[in-house]
Protein backbone atom coordinates (compact mmCIF):
# COMPACT_ATOMS: atom_id res chain seq x y z
CA UNK A 1 0.00 0.00 0.00
CA UNK A 2 2.70 2.14 0.79
CA UNK A 3 4.44 2.20 -2.66
CA UNK A 4 1.00 2.59 -4.47
CA UNK A 5 1.01 5.77 -1.92
CA UNK A 6 4.59 6.44 -3.39
CA UNK A 7 4.17 6.48 -6.81
CA UNK A 8 0.69 8.69 -6.67
CA UNK A 9 3.20 11.26 -4.84
CA UNK A 10 5.67 10.94 -7.40
CA UNK A 11 2.81 11.20 -10.27
CA UNK A 12 1.28 14.36 -8.18
CA UNK A 13 4.71 15.46 -8.02
CA UNK A 14 6.18 14.96 -11.59
CA UNK A 15 2.64 16.82 -12.32
CA UNK A 16 3.96 20.13 -10.80
CA UNK A 17 7.23 19.56 -12.11
CA UNK A 18 5.95 19.69 -16.06
CA UNK A 19 3.35 23.35 -14.65
CA UNK A 20 7.37 25.00 -13.19
CA UNK A 21 9.58 23.50 -15.85
CA UNK A 22 6.88 23.34 -18.65
CA UNK A 23 7.63 25.07 -21.87
CA UNK A 24 6.42 25.80 -25.73
CA UNK A 25 7.71 24.23 -28.07
CA UNK A 26 10.94 21.88 -27.54
CA UNK A 27 11.60 23.85 -24.34
CA UNK A 28 10.71 22.29 -21.09
CA UNK A 29 9.41 19.53 -20.23
CA UNK A 30 5.63 17.83 -20.82
CA UNK A 31 3.26 15.25 -20.67
CA UNK A 32 2.12 13.52 -23.97
CA UNK A 33 -0.71 11.74 -23.16
CA UNK A 34 -2.50 9.04 -23.73
CA UNK A 35 -5.92 10.51 -24.43
CA UNK A 36 -6.63 14.11 -24.27
CA UNK A 37 -9.19 13.28 -21.30
CA UNK A 38 -8.28 13.80 -18.07
CA UNK A 39 -8.54 9.70 -17.02
CA UNK A 40 -5.66 9.50 -20.02
CA UNK A 41 -3.47 12.34 -18.21
CA UNK A 42 -3.36 11.05 -14.61
CA UNK A 43 -2.82 6.92 -16.31
CA UNK A 44 0.10 8.50 -18.42
CA UNK A 45 1.24 10.44 -15.07
CA UNK A 46 1.42 7.25 -12.79
CA UNK A 47 2.80 5.24 -15.77
CA UNK A 48 5.67 7.61 -15.95
CA UNK A 49 6.34 7.76 -12.43
CA UNK A 50 6.28 3.84 -12.09
CA UNK A 51 8.47 3.50 -15.14
CA UNK A 52 11.04 5.97 -13.44
CA UNK A 53 10.54 4.36 -10.09
CA UNK A 54 11.64 1.17 -11.91
CA UNK A 55 14.35 2.40 -13.89
CA UNK A 56 16.07 4.63 -11.20
CA UNK A 57 15.44 1.65 -8.68
CA UNK A 58 17.67 -0.82 -10.92
CA UNK A 59 19.69 0.82 -13.36
CA UNK A 60 20.07 4.51 -11.12
CA UNK A 61 21.72 1.76 -8.57
CA UNK A 62 24.27 1.04 -10.47
CA UNK A 63 25.32 4.26 -12.12
CA UNK A 64 25.03 5.63 -8.53
CA UNK A 65 27.51 2.75 -7.26
CA UNK A 66 29.88 3.31 -10.88
CA UNK A 67 30.13 7.18 -10.25
CA UNK A 68 30.78 7.19 -6.61
CA UNK A 69 34.06 8.95 -7.04
CA UNK A 70 32.49 11.54 -9.07
CA UNK A 71 30.22 11.86 -6.23
CA UNK A 72 33.12 12.75 -3.73
CA UNK A 73 34.89 14.70 -6.32
CA UNK A 74 31.66 16.92 -6.52
CA UNK A 75 30.39 16.67 -3.29
CA UNK A 76 27.50 15.18 -4.27
CA UNK A 77 26.25 17.75 -7.08
CA UNK A 78 26.92 14.73 -9.15
CA UNK A 79 23.89 13.62 -8.34
CA UNK A 80 22.11 16.22 -10.18
CA UNK A 81 23.57 14.92 -13.68
CA UNK A 82 22.68 11.26 -12.38
CA UNK A 83 18.89 12.18 -11.84
CA UNK A 84 18.69 14.25 -15.13
CA UNK A 85 20.25 11.02 -17.13
CA UNK A 86 17.41 8.60 -15.32
CA UNK A 87 14.55 11.30 -16.34
CA UNK A 88 16.05 11.40 -19.82
CA UNK A 89 15.72 7.58 -20.07
CA UNK A 90 12.57 7.65 -18.84
CA UNK A 91 11.69 10.12 -21.23
CA UNK A 92 13.65 8.21 -24.26
CA UNK A 93 11.53 4.72 -23.21
CA UNK A 94 8.02 6.66 -22.87
CA UNK A 95 9.14 8.24 -26.21
CA UNK A 96 9.07 4.55 -27.75
CA UNK A 97 5.59 3.90 -26.41
CA UNK A 98 3.92 6.59 -28.08
CA UNK A 99 3.30 8.64 -24.89
CA UNK A 100 4.75 10.17 -21.48
CA UNK A 101 7.33 12.32 -20.36
CA UNK A 102 9.49 14.81 -23.44
CA UNK A 103 12.28 16.52 -22.72
CA UNK A 104 13.66 19.75 -24.72
CA UNK A 105 16.62 18.78 -23.48
CA UNK A 106 19.09 16.41 -21.48
CA UNK A 107 19.87 19.94 -19.70
CA UNK A 108 15.81 20.35 -18.95
CA UNK A 109 16.07 17.16 -17.55
CA UNK A 110 18.42 18.08 -14.91
CA UNK A 111 16.38 21.24 -13.94
CA UNK A 112 13.28 18.54 -14.15
CA UNK A 113 15.09 16.48 -12.05
CA UNK A 114 15.97 18.57 -8.93
CA UNK A 115 12.42 20.78 -8.96
CA UNK A 116 11.03 16.86 -8.97
CA UNK A 117 13.28 15.60 -6.12
CA UNK A 118 12.61 18.76 -4.29
CA UNK A 119 8.88 18.53 -4.95
CA UNK A 120 8.75 14.69 -3.83
CA UNK A 121 10.71 14.77 -0.86
CA UNK A 122 8.45 17.73 0.50
CA UNK A 123 5.16 15.63 -0.60
CA UNK A 124 7.11 12.48 0.98
CA UNK A 125 8.04 14.33 4.10
CA UNK A 126 4.36 16.38 4.60
CA UNK A 127 2.58 12.40 4.22
CA UNK A 128 5.33 10.60 5.75
CA UNK A 129 5.43 8.28 3.35
CA UNK A 130 9.48 8.40 3.55
CA UNK A 131 9.72 6.90 6.78
CA UNK A 132 11.67 4.00 7.50
CA UNK A 133 9.31 1.02 8.87
CA UNK A 134 9.21 -0.02 12.52
CA UNK A 135 10.11 -3.27 12.70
Amino acid sequence: MRSLIRVLVNAFALWLTTLIVGGNGDHGVWIVPISDDNGGRILTLVLVALLFGLVNGTLGRVVRFVSIPLYVLTIGLFGLIVNGLMLWIVAGLSDLAGFGLRLGGFWWGVLAALVLSVLSGVLNGLLGTSKKRDR
